[in-house]
């Protein structure tokens, strides 16, 4: 398993330290540096988990702090099975053992693992045998809980209950879920999501134009039936406003159909784009629109927010942790397309809320920077493995 190793100043002194006594630092230093597995999907499938897995890896890489290597939980096939992956269900049977022993030999010489957690029947493939063999290697576990339907999938599952209750620490990227976890006397710690700003380019939106976007999957908790009708009543005062839909899921025919039978123009279905190309879709637009009913921490939000986008929403439980109503942008009941449609048109006629909303919501993103989710996670990692910090404390003493 390939290491991303630090290179800073702990390693500078095995290059530079004079004598016996610099080697002996450094050892020591090198010693203290963290080792952490991150268990996640990968980039093969688009989604907020992978994404966030994807950018921690980046991020750790070269730091002097922490080694992260990257174990997923969707390991490729070897080539006579990879035929296997075009069958759902089959796919998941056949790849059951390649995963457990990618598990095994991965997590050997680590001393964290950090296993991203979605819900209900995804939580016992991937996180819960993740969460087993860290137990059975002596490694210290985190698991990263991303799910916005955290209650449902508690209030049905003994055994989700069971492994959170057990691992050495729960992390969650908002403050909703915490609440969530503490309903069922589960601890957890929330640190935020990353925003990627490298992808994305802040604009203010003079003039702002009717060209709506929305970057959600089309599934049931995304509600896009309920976006596509509040763009109907956009478009029915502003004939020339767009839609652009970003994404891909299995109610896409379903919507597809809706848009036809309501016979509207402006609508585009661009498909499922990866994260080096979705920044253009949010430029390319002046307004992003949501309409989940259920939601946790968008990362998709956070894109709006880096892109200068006002942000018009549904206020799911979970979407009030992140959007202020009014300040960094303007939430409405789900279901009521009708109020979604009418923020759109509030900010469509006075643009100078809009531009408030925009760098309301850009000053925003400073907690959700690496420079501040590092010292959170470097926090956490740290209060599981407190022995590292020691040898680091040790070490200085002895400089």
């Amino acid at each position: 398993m390939a290491w991303a190793q630090g290179s800073s100043a702990q390693s500078q002194e095995i290059r530079l330290g004079a004598g016996h006594g610099g080697q002996d630092r450094a050892k020591k230093n090198a010693r203290a540096q963290l080792r952490v597995a991150i268990v996640a999907p990968s980039l093969r499938y688009v989604g907020g988990q992978s994404v966030q897995a994807d950018l921690l890896l980046r991020h750790w890489q070269g730091d002097s702090d922490v080694q992260a290597n990257f174990i997923p939980v969707d390991p490729l096939f070897p080539s006579g099975l990879r035929w296997v992956a075009r069958v759902p269900g089959l796919r998941t049977l056949v790849r059951t053992p390649f995963y457990l022993a990618a598990l095994w030999r991965g997590l050997r010489d680590v001393d964290v693992a950090h296993i991203f957690s979605a819900s209900y029947a995804s939580f016992l493939i991937a996180p819960s045998p993740a969460w087993l063999i860290a137990r059975m290697r002596g490694k210290k576990t985190l698991i990263n809980y991303h799910s916005g339907e955290a209650r449902d999938h508690l209030q049905r599952s003994a055994i989700a209950r069971a492994v959170l209750k057990r691992a050495d620490l729960v992390v969650a990227p908002s403050s909703y879920l915490v609440d969530v976890f503490r309903e069922f006397g589960l601890a957890a710690e929330p640190v935020p999501n990353i925003v990627d700003l490298s992808q994305f380019t802040y604009r203010p939106r003079t003039p702002l134009r009717p060209h709506l976007v929305c970057t959600r999957g089309f599934h049931t908790y995304y509600s896009i039936d309920v976006v596509v009708k509040a763009f109907a009543r956009v478009q029915k005062k502003l004939p020339s406003a767009q839609l652009d839909l970003v994404g891909g899921g299995p109610l896409e025919s379903s919507v597809r159909q809706l848009v036809s039978d309501m016979k509207l123009s402006g609508v585009n279905f661009r498909g499922v784009v990866s994260r080096q190309e979705i920044g253009k879709y949010y430029d390319q637009a002046d307004i992003f629109i949501n309409a989940s009913r259920l939601d946790n921490m968008p990362v998709s939000v956070l894109e709006a927010f880096a892109s200068g986008t006002p942000v018009i929403s549904t206020s799911p439980e979970g979407m009030r942790y992140l959007v202020e109503d009014g300040r960094t942008g303007l939430l409405s009941e789900p279901g009521n397309s009708e109020a979604l449609a009418e923020n759109v048109l509030r900010v469509l006629r006075d643009p100078q809320l809009g531009l408030r909303l925009a760098a309301n919501a850009f000053e925003e993103l400073r907690r959700y920077r690496w420079e501040s989710v590092r010292e959170q996670w470097l926090h956490a990692y740290r209060a599981l493995v407190p022995q590292k910090v020691g040898v680091i404390e040790e070490s200085v003493a002895r400089a």
